[in-house]
């Protein structure tokens, strides 16, 4: 009877969700542990059965860091956003378009939908430029999106499930490393995605940082814009994302531990949830 109930409660958000297009930035524990990565897999197919579009957008940033230390190359980090010149730039895209990418698509399809792999260079999907950190310093070839073609995007959908990686190029050619969390909120903004969703490796957006009991289960966009300067760390660019995403559209944001199996779910389908939940308004 559990089970049933389970499933009854699930049924009117499959039903509200049927058809909409849902973003899910892939990251964190959920990447890198084997039976979470296989959870991860089994809940976005599960997503396509039911009826609703998820597109995948993922960074990698502990296996940049793993390989960059192997290549000996200096690891550097300001308000939250990676330093890259053009040496890390080019082991970005060798693990985030060469392997980590094809490593999600190939589980995806192992679990039954077909997955393309995609990153902002592929059919010119990224538009990008060079940006400086939130606190105005200079990081290199790091990049803004400043248009995401969602002609690419709606053609593979309709029969795949798109996993992107957060890489782009400008006009010119110049590749740039983009944060992930940042992409993930263009590309549903662009989209008009329903709802934009964080996988982390904390339980939500805590009031107090030290204190993972201090979760905020709900709250508007405005009150997340008014406490951005206060946010360091991680947390900043996706809190940015969700804001900016829904100044552009997208109905929800939410921010959920990916270290919990099968958080997504719980997220989008149980009347409790599991995360931090931002809409529009106060």
């Amino acid at each position: 009877m559990r089970d049933v109930a389970t499933l009854l409660e699930a049924l009117p958000y499959i039903r509200e969700f049927h058809g909409k297009t849902v973003v899910i930035k892939y990251g964190g524990a959920a990447m890198t542990q084997p039976a979470l990565k296989e959870e991860f897999a089994r809940d976005v197919v599960l997503l396509k059965y039911v009826g609703m579009n998820p597109v995948v957008v993922h960074g990698g940033g502990p296996e940049i860091t793993g390989y960059m230390q192997r290549l000996d190359l200096p690891v550097q980090f300001i308000d939250g956003l990676r330093v890259s010149d053009a040496q890390t730039v080019e082991v970005v895209k060798m693990v985030l378009v060469g392997k980590v990418n094809k490593d999600i698509v190939l589980l995806i399809n192992r679990h039954g939908q077909p997955a393309v792999g995609l990153c902002g260079d592929d059919g010119l999907l990224f538009q990008a430029s060079r940006q400086t950190s939130p606190s105005g310093r200079d990081i290199g070839f790091v990049g803004r999106i400043d248009r995401v073609d969602v002609e690419v995007l709606t053609h593979v959908a309709q029969d795949y499930i798109p996993v992107i990686a957060s890489v782009g190029a400008d006009r010119e050619g110049n590749s740039y490393n983009i944060n992930a969390d940042e992409a993930a909120g263009a590309v549903a903004a662009a989209l008009g995605a329903y709802k934009l969703m964080f996988l982390t490796d904390v339980p939500g957006w805590l009031r107090d940082p030290a204190n993972p009991e201090s979760v905020i289960s709900e709250v508007g966009a405005d009150m997340v814009r008014e406490a951005l300067p206060a946010v360091a760390g991680g947390m900043r660019p996706k809190l940015q994302a969700c804001v900016d995403a829904i100044a552009a559209g997208v109905t929800y944001a939410h921010i959920v531990d990916g270290r919990v199996a099968h958080s997504l779910l719980l997220e989008l389908f149980t009347d409790a949830g599991q995360g931090t939940k931002i809409g529009s308004g106060q």
